[in-house]
C-alpha cells in the first residue's frame, strides 16, 4: 500500500526513473502562503494525516487532530488532558517531518485530544482539549466534536487545523471553516457524503481524491 512521505507518493503509485519517488502537488492549493502559516509545516501534517486515515492504528481506525502555526494562542485556548508525554523532549526530535517523531504521532493519535504544530513544525504538545469558544462558527450538519474543536480554534486563532475522521477522512479548516475535504482511498468517494458547499475544485492522484472549496 502507498504512502505519503514528505511531500512524495511512495510505490506502488507512479514512480520515475529507477523507481524513485514522485513529486506530488496535490495539496500545494490548500497549502499556500496566504493561509498564512508555513507551507512546508502544513503539507507535513497533512501528508502525515492522510497516512494515519489510510493505515489507522493496531487494526482500527484513528480519529485526531492537529492543530498548526500561531502556537501560542493555541496553547492558551487548550489544556492538558494527560501528563503531556511529549514535555521535556528537545525540539530537535520533535519535528513532524522526522520518520521517528511521525511514527510517535501515530502511536499517541490513539490517545483523546489534539497536536498542537508549530510553525517550523515542531510537535510541541500532545493530547491537549481545545477549549476555544464556538461562538460564532457553524459547522455542516453530521460533524461531531472534533471538527467544532477545529473550527473553533482556527476562528480564534491564525492557525490552521487538520482532521483526521474515524470514517478515514482528512478535513481542513482555516478561519472557522471547512476549505478541504481528502479521501485517502477514491473509493470513499462512493460511500461518503462530502460537506463542503458551493463551488468546489477536485484533484486525484495515486488515489487520493482532494476536494478544496474554491477561493476568490
Amino acid at each position: 500500500m502507498a504512502a505519503f512521505r514528505h511531500g512524495k507518493i511512495w510505490p506502488p503509485y507512479p514512480t520515475g526513473k529507477g523507481g524513485r519517488c514522485l513529486e506530488s502537488h496535490l495539496f500545494e492549493s490548500i497549502c499556500s502562503e496566504k493561509r498564512g502559516v508555513n507551507p512546508k509545516t502544513l503539507e507535513a501534517v497533512i501528508t502525515l494525516a492522510v497516512e494515519i486515515a489510510r493505515e489507522g492504528r493496531e487494526g482500527r481506525k484513528v480519529g485526531t487532530l492537529f492543530v498548526v502555526s500561531d502556537s501560542q494562542e493555541v496553547l492558551k485556548r487548550s489544556r492538558s488532558l494527560i501528563l503531556d508525554p511529549l514535555f521535556g523532549h528537545p525540539d530537535e526530535v520533535k519535528s513532524v517531518e522526522d520518520p521517528d517523531m511521525r511514527e510517535t504521532v501515530k502511536e499517541l493519535a490513539q490517545l483523546d485530544g489534539a497536536f498542537i504544530v508549530s510553525d517550523d513544525g515542531v510537535v510541541l504538545s500532545a493530547c491537549r482539549y481545545i477549549s476555544a469558544s464556538a461562538e460564532g462558527v457553524s459547522l455542516p450538519l453530521g460533524l461531531g466534536s472534533r471538527h467544532m474543536a477545529a473550527a473553533s480554534i482556527t476562528h480564534q486563532t491564525r492557525a490552521v487545523a487538520v482532521v483526521v475522521s474515524e470514517s478515514s477522512i482528512v478535513r481542513v479548516f482555516d478561519d472557522g471553516e471547512l476549505i478541504s475535504e481528502i479521501l485517502p482511498e477514491i473509493w470513499l468517494f462512493s460511500r461518503f457524503s462530502l460537506h463542503l458547499t458551493g463551488p468546489v475544485s477536485e484533484e486525484t492522484e495515486a488515489d487520493v481524491m482532494v476536494v478544496s472549496k474554491k477561493e476568490d
